[in-house]
């Protein structure tokens, strides 16, 4: 061991050191409340396992207005799951890519991809790769090809079935051993065909709001489209998470988005939020999620206990499909 080095034991008794002193520990600034915090989480998740959803939980992470953090919430929850023991896929239905740059999956052009998926019928299985910094975390990636699926898709039959289809063949050749506990399908900022795919393939709907002032915009716009997808192509989708991204508690601003937000969906909103986080931003550039770039990092512990509390939800969302969001009958009234 190089000199000066701390063990990861050392790390833990420091760790449990200072949560035992935290009743004699003046939280009063914000730097030593967060400290605070991390402390508590990292003590809650340590070792901590995600209990099995009775089946497969799939979740489009959906929010048409860009820069929210959809993409970096769908592969840090879908990490910070299989870190906790469970089976999950992510599927990149963004041409952008983003999700499988994340996750370090290789999607350069000519890749098997989503696009070959949803246009040319290829299983998942033939699609899907591990991810290889964890255990348990697989994406079937997207390459640049997705760009112009959109075009395809208008004059196929059943164009908005067809990853639906796909997911069902793909969980259908899965033993109850092997099957992937969660499915997060990661989607462009739009309102097209690919987004529509993935509303008809999900049962429910997860939704990034960046804790700003434009944060609300387009959402009853998006909670209308939903309602669109409900009535006409898939009845059990509903809206059954939110979570607030980017939050500053130090801000009068993100403090009156989130309490916003969760007093127009109250049962919807996590009641973790995700900080503003160097660590966060610069963990793609890397491969890498936040979780294996920097796991003891405010964000890392952040997204790791949203998955828990996410996973504690699983038995209710598995047997009893909201209808529509508490509030959503004052929808248009949510940024007045």
């Amino acid at each position: 061991m190089a000199n000066g080095a701390v063990t990861s034991d050392q790390q833990d008794h420091a760790t449990r050191s200072l949560l035992g002193g935290l009743g004699h520990f003046d939280d009063s600034t914000p730097l030593a409340a967060q400290l605070a915090e991390d402390a508590r989480r990292r003590i809650a998740l340590e070792g901590k396992t995600f209990p099995r959803p009775r089946e497969t939980r799939i979740l489009t992470v959906a929010n048409q207005k860009g820069g929210v953090g959809k993409t970096t919430t769908t592969v840090n929850l879908a990490a910070a799951l299989a870190t906790g023991g469970l089976q999950v896929l992510v599927i990149d239905n963004d041409p952008q890519g983003n999700a499988s740059t994340a996750l370090g999956i290789d999607h350069h052009a000519g890749t098997p991809s989503t696009y070959d998926v949803l246009i040319d019928d290829v299983p998942f299985s033939e699609v899907v790769q591990p991810c290889p910094d964890v255990e348990g975390l697989f994406c079937a990636p997207a390459t640049i090809d997705l760009s112009g699926a959109e075009i395809e898709l208008v004059s196929m039959v059943a164009r908005e079935n067809r990853l639906r289809n796909a997911i069902t063949a793909l969980l259908a050749s899965q033993t109850d051993e092997e099957r992937y506990d969660y499915v997060f399908i990661d989607c462009p900022p739009s309102l097209g065909l690919l987004t529509v795919n993935a509303f008809v393939a999900a049962r429910e709907v997860l939704i990034p709001i960046q804790s700003e002032y434009y944060a609300l915009e387009g959402l009853s716009q998006l909670l209308r489209n939903i309602e669109l997808i409900r009535g006409h192509l898939n009845p059990t989708l509903h809206v059954s998470t939110i979570l607030l991204t980017m939050f500053d508690k130090r801000t009068n601003l993100s403090r009156q988005v989130a309490d916003e937000v969760h007093t127009h969906f109250p049962e919807q909103t996590l009641e973790v939020s995700i900080p503003r986080s160097v660590r966060i931003s610069e963990a793609p550039s890397y491969g890498q999620t936040v979780l294996t770039y920097d796991p003891g990092s405010t964000g890392a512990l952040a997204y790791r206990a949203a998955a828990q509390e996410i996973a504690s939800r699983a038995e209710t969302a598995s047997t009893t499909p909201s209808a529509q969001p508490s509030g959503a009958h004052r929808t248009e009234d949510v940024h007045e």
